[in-house]
């Protein structure tokens, strides 16, 4: 068990799977073909994301560096939270990006979403933190791999 201490962007308690992203994380790329197709699930179709591609992350701790990609990432995030299908968590080793954190907050208020957002974990968490671990993540911003 390993405890580590984030900036909460968006606040609350849970406790679930990781899915954990080394790379910057492709909101467009990832989402996209999920939330066209009206799935009930998001399996990650970014292909040039080896550690998350095919995976499953929807109600699940996604644990990434950072956001990249298109200006649309946002709007993708909060797209997918509209729909229910989005991961419980956001946790970010590093700062969080500005359009990773306008999704985060539009989810939140425009939808009425519970998503979750810890940044500044750092690189030791990502580094500790594997896919299929159970992660618990408290108000506060801790966020426990248990």
């Amino acid at each position: 068990m390993k405890t580590f201490k984030g900036r909460v962007i968006a606040g609350g308690n849970w406790e679930g799977e990781a899915v954990v992203s080394h790379g910057g994380f492709n909101t467009l790329a990832t989402f996209q073909k999920s939330a066209m197709a009206n799935k009930k699930e998001v399996i990650a179709a970014d292909q040039n994301n080896k550690d998350i591609f095919g995976l499953n992350i929807t109600g699940k701790a996604l644990c990434l560096p950072i956001t990249i990609g298109s200006t649309t990432g946002g709007l993708v995030i909060q797209t997918v939270s509209s729909m229910g299908i989005n991961p419980k968590c956001f946790l970010f080793s590093e700062h969080i990006d500005s359009l990773a954190a306008s999704g985060i907050v539009l989810a939140r208020v425009w939808e009425n979403s519970d998503v979750i957002a810890v940044d500044m974990l750092g690189e030791e968490f990502l580094n500790t933190v594997r896919t299929g671990d159970i992660v618990k993540v408290e108000e506060d911003g801790t966020v426990t791999i248990l």
